[in-house]
């Protein structure tokens, strides 16, 4: 077989796997797997896989990741998403669709100490949509609002998706976190504008007039304050220079539980579905990461990455209309895939192909401003038919919405983020703007 051919059928049999519902981890690693030992024999498939596992999993870096699943997972059973909500809702009740505007900003403060997309979703879902609903919005808008308010779970940093970016591609974590802030806000702000202009132009999706709005009070404000500290402790220390982005995220983890235990919401129950819930999502995470290292394994030997490289540079294209042809691969993809995955698959094969393109800038610009591209394209996959895996979280919490009309809700917030994709795109120091700072 040509290295084409070879390359067409480990796609095919990926895909294959994936449409019988087999987990996406095992569906790399036997596709990988097939197309490794087609090309290597079974001796050096077997010396391959005797060494990948310790080699991936025995990096310190890695370790960052389960820090800020825990993170995460105290600030959602510790019952601080209640009290961003309260807050937020004092402050935006007071304009048409201020709830709905409330469930963005609560969203994006949480996602400040979560880093997950579907953990925010989830978590801020279970206590703005009955709110939402008894003020009388729309089952269409609080689905929509809230399946997008969960991506800015992964674009305000923490960011295990970036996180992973950052490993993949040898990158400063801290100052990928520093260059998804400014995009990241841009999009909690670009997503309360659309509900503004949405709730004008398509009436009966949220009242008029919301006379039974919450009022400011000195406890709705003391509300957000742990959040506060946690956020100033975690980010302060990293670019104070006091500790490392992993240490961050332990010092996070201890000060989201300490946190939690104030509010005295957190039963032991809870404390142990904490670390249940991270060995899950961190087991699932880096068994992709050995389907994905398999798989890339597979394609470096038929050189048809390299191949694909030389043949873009060929064309002639500009680099900006590169990253835009990638993007919208990345929005194709995330129709069949997750956004861990996608990461996992593609870096390895698109990274080297853009740091080999001349943007006129240097080269650890160039890989900190393409990571929030891919960042804020996954993010939009979270949300885009036929998946959208935050829709269906959402509405599986909405039992009363149909599926259509969550997916009709989260159309106002993909034009935001189309929007802002095309900006950020087009001038990448909106998202280097704080990496100067860092040293």
């Amino acid at each position: 077989m040509t290295p084409l051919a070879v390359t067409a059928a480990i796609f095919a049999v990926m895909l294959l796997l994936m449409a019988l519902r087999t987990p996406i981890a095992i569906a790399m690693f036997c596709a990988g797997s097939l197309g490794y030992v087609a090309q290597a024999g079974w001796a050096p498939f077997a010396n391959f896989l005797n060494a990948q596992a310790f080699a991936r999993f025995a990096s310190y870096d890695l370790s960052v990741i389960p820090l800020f699943i825990l993170m995460g997972n105290f600030a959602s059973q510790g019952g601080i998403s209640k009290s961003l909500f309260e807050f937020a809702s004092s402050v935006m009740a007071r304009f048409r669709g201020g709830l709905a505007m409330a469930a963005v900003l609560a969203s994006g403060a949480f996602g400040a100490i979560c880093g997950s997309s579907v953990a925010t979703a989830a978590t801020i879902t279970s206590v703005a949509l009955p709110e939402m609903r008894r003020h009388g919005y729309s089952g269409r808008l609080a689905t929509g609002t809230l399946a997008a308010g969960g991506t800015l779970g992964i674009l305000i940093p923490p960011s295990v998706p970036l996180v992973i970016y950052a490993i993949l591609a040898e990158q400063n974590i801290a100052k990928l976190f520093a260059a998804a802030m400014v995009p990241g806000i841009i999009a909690m702000i670009g997503y309360m504008i659309a509900i503004a202009i949405y709730v004008r132009l398509v009436p009966g999706q949220a009242p008029e007039v919301d006379d039974d709005r919450p009022p400011m009070s000195l406890h709705a404000l003391a509300g957000i304050v742990p959040i506060a500290i946690i956020f100033f402790i975690v980010f302060g220390g990293i670019y104070g220079g006091f500790f490392t982005p992993t240490e961050g995220a332990a010092v996070g983890a201890a000060a989201t539980f300490v946190a939690a235990l104030a509010k005295r919401e957190i039963t032991w129950a809870k404390f142990k579905h904490c670390f249940y819930a991270t060995a899950q999502a961190s087991a699932m995470i880096f068994l992709i990461f050995i389907g994905a290292d398999l798989m890339n394994s597979a394609l470096a030997l038929t050189q048809v990455p390299a191949q694909l490289a030389s043949v873009v540079n060929g064309w002639g294209l500009s680099p900006v209309m590169v990253v835009a042809a990638i993007m919208l691969f990345y929005v194709v993809l995330g129709s069949v895939m997750d956004e861990l995955s996608m990461i996992l698959l593609t870096i390895p094969i698109f990274f080297p192909m853009i740091m080999g393109l001349d943007f006129g800038m240097a080269k650890e610009s160039v890989a900190i401003w393409f990571g929030i591209m891919v960042l804020m394209t996954v993010g939009f996959g979270m949300l885009a038919p036929p998946v959208g895996l935050n829709v269906y979280v959402v509405n599986a919490m909405a039992k009363d919405v149909p599926i259509a009309e969550s997916y009709r809700g989260v159309m106002p917030f993909l034009v935001s983020d189309t929007i802002r994709t095309i900006v950020l795109l087009l001038f990448p120091s909106i998202s280097l703007w704080l990496v100067k700072y860092i040293g």
